[in-house]
């Protein structure tokens, strides 16, 4: 279902009521307590393993549970994240070849005694012996030319924060809210871009505010998150593991340093976290803003930490972005000044422009798409979406150096990767009216390759006919994957209002 901005209604039909005994199974021991030496541990565990549900049943009945009770506390988790079947899921969903944290485990390593070390690493969680190692931190260039710091966690820690994301998700997909669509499981990034455009096109929309918020991954309160979390979760060893990571700090040249604020953006579970806390302080406080303080229309999208919001009048939208610095502020977090913008968008935009003497039109940018007012050949107003040039540019820095490292492989090695890069940047980037950037980025990578391949030798230069020749049927032609945003709402949701 939709609501009334176009956007997807997050609230569940409850189903069937699930049994009780679902929470209650493999109980854990409080917190504190003494453990028998010998076999205390091992049959308590067991007894918890051996009727312990796969992830998804698990899931499943979690959800359930909050449906039907959502003011109840959890307070029998801990039990699901050390059960055997839920880890070795977990190892087994993780990226085989992603970088190794700081204890240097790799994935191919870490199987080869798979069940002996999730038997280990079970065995810790449950008795409470489990302790998070510091998260790796390296550093990748952002597309405005910063860098980005990412934290790598060490491969267990990735493996208990999988399983704890999968609750976390669980428990708060019921609470989302419609407009948000970062990190869920059934959600993705063209759906936040189409539910921002149909928003834009359907209602009467003139202006937009481009919010971004200073370092958010860095600078969101320990603290206030727990809290959050702990308004749902009486678990206190679940919120102890959370504390745990939280709290461990990051590695960076050779040198410890403690995390006061933030979580490293590069663990598993620090999406749902950052979902969490911008549930509590922007998305329930926007939604409720929007019912009792709008006179015209509002729409709302948030990705992750990235919000847009659409006002009919400025004088609201003025209003909102004042009020917003200062509920960011009572969470220790600040509108990035620079960045966050308030501008003239919407179908009047270039008439009132121009009428005003203002011919150049504003836009925004929003997950990799420069967002254009524009016309259809019909002449309808329509949000023009465009490749981000600074994106653009980032990536064919990339391949460039990519194309200098593997100039001297088999053509054919060569010619199965860059058709691999190219189908994966249409699947992202093929979206209407964007195929002049499609076709401008395959000029672009043809040059990068044909001036490595012109360097493998000291013969001079590929002709360009000769390399068209030899590359030309590993190249595909730039296409357009994805269909216009009301096409794909209309399908996916049925309604659009």
């Amino acid at each position: 279902m939709m609501n009334d901005d176009g956007q997807s209604d997050s609230r569940v039909v409850p189903t069937k009521s699930a049994n009780k005994l679902m929470l209650e199974v493999g109980a854990e021991q409080m917190e504190g307590r003494g453990l028998v030496k010998g076999n205390a541990v091992e049959s308590s565990m067991s007894r918890a393993q051996s009727r312990s549900y796969g992830m998804q049943e698990t899931l499943r009945r979690i959800g359930q549970a909050v449906r039907r009770e959502p003011r109840k506390e959890m307070t029998s988790l801990m039990h699901h994240v050390y059960a055997i079947a839920h880890l070795r899921e977990a190892y087994y969903s993780l990226k085989r070849e992603a970088a190794a944290g700081i204890d240097g485990e790799t994935w191919q390593h870490y199987g080869e005694a798979l069940e002996r070390n999730l038997q280990d690493l079970c065995s810790r969680l449950g008795r409470g012996a489990y302790r998070a190692p510091a998260v790796r931190r390296v550093y990748i260039p952002k597309a405005d030319g910063w860098l980005r710091g990412l934290g790598i966690p060490a491969l267990e820690d990735k493996i208990v924060q999988w399983v704890v994301a999968q609750i976390l998700s669980a428990i708060w997909e019921p609470e989302f809210k419609g407009f948000s669509y970062g990190f869920r499981r059934t959600r993705g990034t063209h759906d936040a871009l189409d539910a921002l455009a149909v928003g834009i096109e359907q209602r009467p929309i003139n202006w937009v505010l481009d919010a971004d918020i200073r370092g958010f991954f860095d600078n969101l309160s320990h603290d206030w998150l727990l809290q959050m979390i702990e308004h749902r979760v009486g678990d206190r060893r679940f919120t102890a593991l959370i504390r745990k990571w939280l709290r461990a700090g990051v590695l960076e040249e050779g040198e410890w340093k403690l995390s006061e604020a933030g979580t490293p953006q590069g663990g598993l579970v620090s999406p749902v976290l950052a979902n969490i806390y911008l549930h509590h302080v922007f998305d329930q406080w926007a939604q409720q803003w929007r019912k009792r303080a709008a006179r015209g229309a509002v729409i709302i999208v948030r990705y992750a930490d990235d919000i847009v919001v659409g006002f009919e009048q400025r004088d609201e939208a003025e209003r909102f972005q004042r009020e917003l610095r200062e509920r960011l502020r009572k969470f220790e977090l600040e509108l990035h000044e620079e960045k966050t913008r308030l501008l003239e968008f919407g179908r009047h935009a270039a008439a009132d422009r121009q009428r005003r003497g203002e011919r150049k039109l504003e836009t925004f940018n929003f997950l990799g798409f420069t967002h254009i007012c524009g016309k259809t050949r019909a002449g309808r107003f329509t949000v023009i979406r465009k490749t981000m040039r600074k994106r653009m540019q980032t990536k064919l820095k990339e391949l460039k150096r990519e194309f200098r490292r593997r100039r001297h492989s088999p053509l054919k090695e060569q010619g199965q990767w860059v058709g691999a890069v190219l189908r994966g940047h249409y699947q992202y980037y093929g979206v209407p009216f964007n195929s002049a950037s499609l076709s401008s980025f395959v000029y672009h990578v043809k040059g990068l390759w044909h001036r490595a391949l012109s360097r493998r030798s000291q013969k001079g230069e590929l002709a360009w006919v000769r390399f068209e020749k030899l590359v030309g049927h590993w190249i595909p032609a730039p296409r357009v994957c994805h269909p216009y945003p009301s096409q794909r709402l209309a399908r996916r949701f049925a309604v659009i209002t």
